[in-house]
C-alpha cells in the first residue's frame, strides 16, 4: 500500500482470497460449534445474560458478535478492492478492512484462557 506496487494476480489476489476463504471456512465452523457447544447458545438460554459471569459472557456473546462483524469487514474489503483498477487503492481497502477485522478478532480472542 505505501510502496505504490502493483496489484498482482498471482500472488496478492491469491493471498486476500485464501485469507477471505479461510475466515469464512472459521465463521462456519465456529457457529457450527456454537450452537452444539454447552458455554454458547445453551448457557444464553439456560441462565439468560443475567446469570453468566464474564468469562461466560465472553464466550456466549462476545465472542461470537465481534468475529461475525470481523468477517463482514473482511468480506467487505474484498468486495470494495474489486471495484478499483488501481494498485494502491486496492491494497488501501484490503489493509484497512482486513487489519480491522483482525483487530476485532484478536480483541475477543480468550487469551486468558488459553494461557493458563
Amino acid at each position: 500500500w505505501a510502496s505504490n506496487k502493483m496489484f498482482t494476480m498471482e500472488r496478492d489476489l491469491r493471498l486476500s482470497l485464501f485469507t477471505l476463504i479461510v475466515c469464512h471456512i472459521q465463521l462456519l465452523i465456529g457457529l457450527l460449534l456454537y450452537f452444539i457447544s454447552p458455554s454458547g447458545f445453551y448457557a444464553i438460554s439456560e441462565f439468560g445474560m443475567g446469570g453468566l459471569t464474564s468469562a461466560a459472557r465472553l464466550l456466549a456473546l462476545e465472542h461470537p458478535l465481534i468475529n461475525i462483524i470481523a468477517v463482514v469487514l473482511i468480506t467487505i474489503g474484498w468486495s470494495r478492492h474489486k471495484k478499483f483498477l488501481e494498485g494502491k487503492p486496492k491494497f488501501k481497502s484490503i489493509g484497512i478492512f482486513y487489519g480491522l477485522g483482525l483487530l476485532l478478532i484478536l480483541s475477543r480472542i480468550p487469551w486468558n484462557q488459553w494461557l493458563n
